[in-house]
Formats: C-alpha cells, sequence, structure tokens
C-alpha cells in the first residue's frame, strides 16, 4: 500500500511530435525533473507520415523510468499520472488491443483531396458550425475516409480508433477513450461537447462511428494504473491516471490562457504559430467566414477554447539564418543557429520598423490559418537597394507578429492580454513586435513545460488536489508569469497602419500562387 503522506508528486507524460517527455512536479506545481527521448516517425510517398505505435508505448515506458531516476523514491511519492500529446492523426487498434497498422500523424496529407471535395462543397459551413473547427487534411475524419476509400481492409480489422494520448492511457490503463478535445473536432459537435452521427455523415464515415471510444473527461474522472503498465514503468499498481486534453489545450492552461480577466489570448511560438482566444460559453465562440481554425472544449466547465494556427513561425526565423550560415560557410566560416541568434535580438531592434512586409507562408504545406490555401508562399514586399540582412529579419519577425494578428481578428476583437511560450518566446524583440502588431500587454510564460505543467494541472483538479482550476492556476501558472510588456504607442500606431496593407497583399497573392504552383508542377512532368 501508498503511504498517502508520501504521494507528493504528479507526473505528466507530453508525447509531442520531436520528444517524448515525462516531467514530475510537486502538488503545487513545482518542477523537480524532466526526462525525454526523441520520438520517431517516417515520411513516405504520397504525403504520407507515420508512427510504430509499439515503439511510442516503448519509449514512453523509458522516459518513465528514466524519471525514476532523477526523482528519489518516485514509485513510493507518485499520486498521479497525467497524459497529454500530439493531436489530431489516426491510431488504430484491434479487439485485443494490437495496432492494425502504423499510426497516421497530424503531418499525413493523404486525404488533402478529400477535404478539398469537401471545403468546396455546400457540406462545409454545415460541418464547421457542427465542429466549430475547419477540415484538414491532419484531421482523423478525413483520415478515416481516406483509409475507407484506400485501405479498407485496415479500417476492418479495427476496433478503435485513438489519437497518441488516448493511445498510451489505453496502455496505462487498459480504457480505450479520448477526451472531449479531440473527439469535438475530430468528428463531433462543439456545443454538446462529443462525437456526433450528423458531423460523421457529412464527412462520410458515419460507418466509422463503431470505432468512437467512449469520451472520457479527465476533469472529473480518472482510472488505475494496470498491474502490466506499473511493472513495465517501474511503478504502483493502482495510481490514478488522468486523461488529459489535446496537447495544445494542455499547453495553453499550463501558460496561462485560464484566467478570471476578460480578453487573454494564449500564442505558442515554436515551428508553427498557435494563435488562442478563451470563449465563457459556446455561445461567445465566434466562427470566421472562412471556416478555418478550431474549437476545443477547455477543462473548465461551459468554456471553450478557440485556436487559430499559421503553418510556419520560427521555421521562417530559420530558413533567413540558415540562407547566411550557408553563405559563411562558402567563405569557410562556420557558424551554428544558436551563434547567430546571440545578436539577433539587438540587431532587429536596432533595424528601422516597418520597412518591409513579409508573408510568413514559408511551410511547403502552404497555410492553414486563418485560411487554407496550400500554394501560398512566403514573399518580402517593399525591397529597395538600402534594405540589408537585418531589414529582412526584422520583416520576418513582424510578418510572424502580423500573422498572429490576422489569425485572432478571425476570432473576434484582438486580447487585451496575451501569453506567449514555445521556443521563441524568450526573444527580446520578438516580445517588443509581437506587443506593438497586437497593440496588447505580453506576459512570457517562464515555465519549460507547459504541456505536461496543463495535463498535471488537470489531474491535481481531478484528484482532489484542489477543488477547482481557478485555485490550481493561482499556485501552477501565476508565478511564472513574467511582469506584463506593454505596447510602444508609437511602434503601434505604425503597425495598426501596415497590417491592412498585410492583409491586402495576401488576398491578392491567391491567383499568383496558384499560377507559380502549376509551373512547379509542369516543371516537375520536363
Amino acid at each position: 500500500m501508498l503511504n498517502p503522506q508520501r504521494r507528493d508528486v504528479i507526473v505528466g507524460i507530453d508525447a509531442g511530435t520531436s520528444l517524448i517527455k515525462t516531467v514530475a512536479f510537486t502538488r503545487d506545481g513545482k518542477q523537480l525533473a524532466e526526462s525525454s527521448l526523441p520520438n520517431t516517425y517516417v515520411t513516405l510517398p504520397g504525403g504520407r507520415v507515420e508512427q510504430d505505435m509499439a515503439r511510442t508505448w516503448t519509449d514512453t515506458v523509458a522516459a518513465l523510468r528514466g524519471l525514476a531516476a532523477l526523482v528519489p523514491e518516485l514509485a513510493t511519492r507518485v499520486t498521479a499520472i497525467a497524459v497529454t500529446g500530439q493531436g489530431d492523426g489516426t491510431w488504430l487498434i484491434d479487439d485485443g488491443g494490437g495496432p492494425v497498422a502504423p499510426a497516421l500523424l497530424w503531418l499525413d496529407s493523404r486525404s488533402a483531396e478529400i477535404v478539398d471535395d469537401i471545403r468546396a462543397s455546400e457540406r462545409n459551413i454545415a460541418l464547421h458550425r457542427r465542429t466549430g473547427s475547419g477540415l484538414n487534411a491532419c484531421q482523423q475524419g478525413p483520415q478515416l475516409a481516406w483509409l475507407q476509400t484506400h485501405a479498407p481492409q485496415t479500417l476492418s480489422r479495427a476496433a478503435t480508433a485513438f489519437h497518441c494520448k488516448d493511445w498510451l492511457y489505453f496502455n496505462l490503463t487498459g480504457e480505450r477513450a479520448t477526451d472531449p478535445s479531440e473527439a469535438t473536432f475530430s468528428c463531433g459537435e462543439f456545443h454538446k461537447r462529443r462525437f456526433d452521427a450528423e458531423t460523421a455523415r457529412l464527412i462520410g464515415i458515419s460507418d466509422c462511428m463503431r470505432l468512437f471510444p467512449e469520451v472520457v473527461d479527465g476533469v472529473t474522472t480518472t482510472h488505475p494504473l494496470s498491474a502490466t503498465a506499473a511493472e513495465e514503468a517501474g511503478l504502483p499498481v493502482d495510481v490514478p491516471v488522468t486523461l488529459g486534453y489535446v496537447d495544445v489545450i494542455c499547453n495553453a492552461l499550463g501558460a496561462g490562457l485560464y484566467d478570471p480577466a476578460p480578453d487573454v489570448g494564449c500564442t505558442i511560438i515554436g515551428s508553427t504559430g498557435m494563435h488562442m482566444r478563451l470563449a465563457s460559453s459556446a455561445g461567445a465562440v465566434t466562427l470566421n467566414a472562412e471556416a478555418t481554425g478550431y474549437t476545443m472544449p477547455f477543462p473548465v466547465p461551459c468554456h471553450y477554447a478557440q485556436m487559430q494556427s499559421n503553418m510556419a513561425a520560427t521555421l521562417n526565423i530559420d530558413w533567413l539564418l540558415d540562407l547566411a550560415r550557408d553563405l559563411l560557410a562558402a567563405e569557410g566560416v562556420a557558424r551554428t543557429r544558436a551563434d547567430m541568434i546571440r545578436r539577433l535580438d539587438d540587431r532587429v531592434l536596432e533595424a528601422k520598423p516597418g520597412e518591409l512586409l513579409f508573408h510568413p507562408f514559408i511551410s511547403d504545406a502552404g497555410e492553414r490559418g486563418p485560411f487554407v490555401a496550400h500554394e501560398a508562399c512566403a514573399q518580402f514586399l517593399g525591397l529597395r537597394s538600402r534594405h540589408g540582412y537585418w531589414d529582412l529579419m526584422r520583416a520576418v519577425i513582424e510578418g510572424l507578429a502580423f500573422a498572429a494578428r490576422d489569425c485572432y481578428a478571425a476570432m473576434g476583437s484582438l486580447p487585451r492580454d496575451v501569453r506567449i511560450t514555445g521556443g521563441a518566446a524568450r526573444s527580446r524583440a520578438l516580445g517588443v513586435i509581437l506587443s506593438a502588431a497586437l497593440d496588447c500587454n505580453v506576459r512570457v510564460c517562464s515555465r519549460g513545460e507547459a504541456g505536461a505543467a496543463g495535463a498535471a494541472m488537470i489531474a491535481a483538479v481531478a484528484t482532489g488536489l484542489y477543488s477547482n482550476m481557478t485555485d490550481c492556476a493561482e499556485d501552477w501558472v501565476r508565478p511564472y508569469l513574467n511582469e506584463p510588456q506593454a505596447p510602444d504607442a508609437a511602434l503601434a500606431a505604425r503597425y495598426a497602419k501596415m497590417f491592412p496593407a498585410y492583409l491586402d497583399a495576401r488576398l491578392a497573392s491567391h491567383p499568383v500562387w496558384k499560377q507559380l504552383a502549376a509551373l512547379r508542377a509542369g516543371a516537375g512532368h520536363v
């Protein structure tokens, strides 16, 4: 038996696209240790991106054992385990609980034609009104539609359709379940916070309804760690396990999106840019005319997170840094990205603001928020011979800030306070420019593992350590939010005049992008 007095550690699991992390927290949210392993997936022809499901569980077990080596007596101290992970995708298991095929990841685009057909039809608006989310090839619904047509034998062997965290929860507890957030945007109805038969019909996957598991809200429900999982992970049997919401929701929760103050936003600046606002009811959700973005139940009663995501954020910065590195390398000078980044903030802030416009659509996948255009390309506008490298870099960061404004505008009014997290959140230049472009206060979340923390917060409420999420956030989030950075008034005025030009230019560029895509496709057949 576990001694309740010794149970003072919550373990959060965050199985992301890049890393599988396990993090130990005290009951009041202090991080004790973190253990991680690189995640592994394969990219195949035809837009396929797949992941070995058995290895994902094996790597998670290894990360848990690695955490136990770092936290003294973890096995006797753990009071709860919470799991979150990369969203979207399709992870299929059979009646016996074994994988029937490699998982399709959110990066997988094989269902793009199905999505394009639906988005061009009258079904698209009906779907958007039900799910509150724009249809995208990364989602489980279209991926099941593709499998239904191209791999029916795979579906015939499947008994349950999971997402990544659901597969791990199944291995931890033996329970077939998903959470309200992934159920809703995959094939659900956001007002009801569950799967929906009419949504399945609109996508064309009514026969797949049998695959959807029970929807379990981790805020109110836990299941015990199974004997098999306990033995593998070296943890005690019957520890409560919480199924967290999808990773972006847990990141938002851990970074401070939930706040009693109104008009709070949260921006995650990583490889992609994710921009979120909190709606206090289903009626407060704002759906945009282009039928894009996501609406997800939030782990607080009646609340929803609305999201718009631009495909490429720091990828644009990395691209421009690598151009300089390649030029230096050609002259025999070796520099890493870290070397180049050290003085980036100073150089960017010394450059004159608003000299150029940049559309940060550098991803080969085009753009998905707040508009969908697979052909979208990055572009500079306004170049003159006087402009130098740091003018370009400043324009890139300003472009990321304008993309954030574009995304927030699609969800309603601009927030008055934005919390930022992710790899680029530490950039002083980004903070200054983002604050001015949104004309709002910016607060950096200094917590390193916001996703695992958000999942652990859900477990803390579920197991009664806190009676509600407000009290939990007071301990787990507020101490990790830096002081608000107010916008520079003159810079905000400059950017307010520039943003309409940014928007007009991206709207005017759609036919050009299509022409360029057609030319590239034609060149590929020569």
